[in-house]
């Protein structure tokens, strides 16, 4: 299992990062994941989309994602980064990284699942409103 991750990071009521892939073997493979999903992404909460832009920061590294929905924009930072170890301990950083690949099976054995039950996202239309408006807004 690789170190690299693609990640998403907004706000939604608190500061929120989902990761969208782990376990990317090289850079250059987690950036071939980033490019794929600044045109695919689409957040936890279903949004219906009517436009998108991305923009692509100097670094090339990072996009900034502009969703148009039915009546909120949403926006999002989508990155790539690296795990490096945080221990002075080898053992202990291998049995951490060991332990989140567990947990990242599970959630992705649940995401399979929800996908299967509900289908494509961006595809997904309803006769009810799928956007909500902020408090405050």
């Amino acid at each position: 299992m690789g170190n690299w991750v693609v990640v998403a990071q907004y706000e939604n009521d608190t500061y929120r990062t989902e990761f969208i892939r782990r376990g990317l073997e090289t850079k250059e493979q987690a950036l071939e994941e980033l490019h794929a999903a600044a045109h695919t992404y689409v957040p936890s909460k279903h949004v219906v989309e009517q436009w998108r832009q991305v923009y692509r920061f100097a670094d090339q590294e990072s996009y900034l994602v502009v969703i148009k929905g039915r009546l909120t924009k949403w926006e999002c930072t989508l990155r790539i980064a690296e795990l490096i170890p945080d221990s002075t301990d080898p053992a202990a950083s291998e049995r951490a990284r060991a332990e989140d690949a567990a947990v990242e099976d599970a959630a992705m054995e649940d995401r399979t699942a929800e996908d299967s039950a509900v289908g494509d996202r961006t595809a997904e239309v309803s006769d009810e409103p799928q956007d909500r408006i902020p408090p405050g807004y």
